[in-house]
């Protein structure tokens, strides 16, 4: 490892396919699908047009303790059990509190309690509001909590950039340990946001889904018929270290976050800028910090939403970057979209891909039902071949940008 090379030393989920971050994989390499009909329970019979997600494939609050989860928001608790199967996964690293932090994205924070406390202050009036609703609700609450409960105390941060948070938590990890602030960081995302509001709210801009019929089938990035995302929740957290503090310690590393990248499209707040010049300014920006060539790119995780502007704008990006055969990958088909969690999950799933020499199949996609304007190699059963290095590609509202390269360690 190069000195800049941050180690991937410990990895957790809690996602649509999955509790953790070993049923996720296999869940994703078998091409299931996590999507399912969510009218009755989750979106409360709200009478949505469209009401199909991704939850959680495991109540996050089952794992934690009665007490601990009453004092959690679900997108808290989602991070903690998450960050608890990383961090013991990396060995539970013996590192001094003030040089440990933590960051953790989200796009919306704790919006399942703002909810829930604005009806019982309507209904039951004041008295009656959970004094806790604005440490649950806060967006920097899951950053919050990690810090208390790992006693990381040399800094906690939360960026908010919508679909690109989780991955963003990265860029900001790698940036704290080599500039020395920090040996040791536990960083992801975590989104817990399916609710009538905010699926009715996406509705409203055209870009979810409205394939009902079969949930499994809705998420189609990369197809012709593509019509939108299907909304997700779950968490993603990795611990990330110094090549000198993982060496040290003789931890096992599953992969190495090489090179990150970040660009803004100043277009427009929620389309992309139609000659994808922030995503590819991102991922040569990546690139280069990785000290790598195109040449050296196994596969890019593909933001790939599913929605007819998005993934052609991608598409174009790659194209210019890497060229035409450029082997490219959608989990979105099977996880549905996570959101602020979205990048930090698809982190993982890169990671995996380089430990295991795989690249995961995208659901949903037939050779002969990819759109003819993607023009790329979109991989639709899984690929197995050495994988030295791979892209993961974040893009979310508001045109924010980010590219993260990992490789072999």
């Amino acid at each position: 490892m190069r000195a800049s090379d941050i180690a991937v030393t410990g990895l957790g989920a809690s996602t649509p396919l999955g509790g953790n971050v070993g049923t996720t994989w296999e869940s994703l390499l078998a091409g299931n699908s996590g999507i399912r009909d969510v009218s009755m329970d989750i979106l409360q019979d709200a009478g949505l047009s469209v009401a199909i997600a991704a939850p959680m494939a495991e109540d996050p609050a089952e794992s934690l303790a009665p007490v601990a989860a009453k004092r959690l928001d679900r997108v808290q608790q989602a991070a903690l059990v998450a960050a608890e199967e990383a961090w013991a996964d990396a060995g539970s690293p013996q590192v001094h509190g003030t040089r440990l932090a933590v960051v953790v994205g989200t796009g919306v924070g704790g919006i399942g309690t703002l909810l829930r406390e604005d009806d019982v202050l309507e209904s039951r009036g004041q008295r009656r509001v959970s004094p806790r609703t604005v440490p649950m609700l806060m967006p920097n609450g899951p950053a919050a909590a990690l810090s208390i409960h790992f006693g990381a105390m040399a800094g906690s941060y939360t960026p908010v950039s919508a679909c690109s948070s989780g991955a963003e938590a990265l860029v900001q990890a790698v940036r704290l340990i080599r500039s020395g602030e920090a040996d040791v960081v536990i960083a992801g995302g975590t989104e817990a946001a399916i609710t009538p509001i905010t699926v009715a709210a996406f509705l409203q801009t055209q870009a979810i889904s409205t394939r009902t019929d079969d949930a499994g089938s809705a998420s189609r990035p990369f197809a012709a018929d593509r019509d939108g995302f299907v909304l997700g929740e779950g968490a993603g957290i990795l611990v990330l270290e110094s090549a000198q503090h993982a060496q040290a310690r003789g931890a096992r590393v599953h992969a190495v976050l090489r090179g990150v990248g970040i660009a803004s499209d100043a277009f427009h707040m929620t389309a992309p800028a139609e000659d994808g010049a922030g995503q590819i300014t991102a991922i040569r920006k990546a690139l280069k910090d990785a000290d790598l060539s195109a040449e050296d790119i196994g596969h890019i995780n593909a933001h790939a939403t599913g929605t007819p502007v998005g993934d052609l704008a991608e598409a174009k990006a790659i194209r210019d970057v890497f060229g035409d055969s450029a082997c490219v990958t959608a989990p979105k088909a099977s996880l549905g979209h996570l959101f602020g969690a979205a990048g930090a999950v698809e982190a993982i799933v890169t990671v995996k891909s380089i430990a295991h020499d795989v690249v995961p199949p995208t659901r949903n996609l037939h050779q002969d039902n990819v759109d003819p304007q993607i023009g790329l190699d979109v991989v639709v059963s899984p690929r197995h071949g050495t994988q030295n290095a791979a892209v993961s590609n974040s893009f979310g509202f508001g045109g924010q940008n980010v590219c993260l390269v990992f490789s072999k360690s």
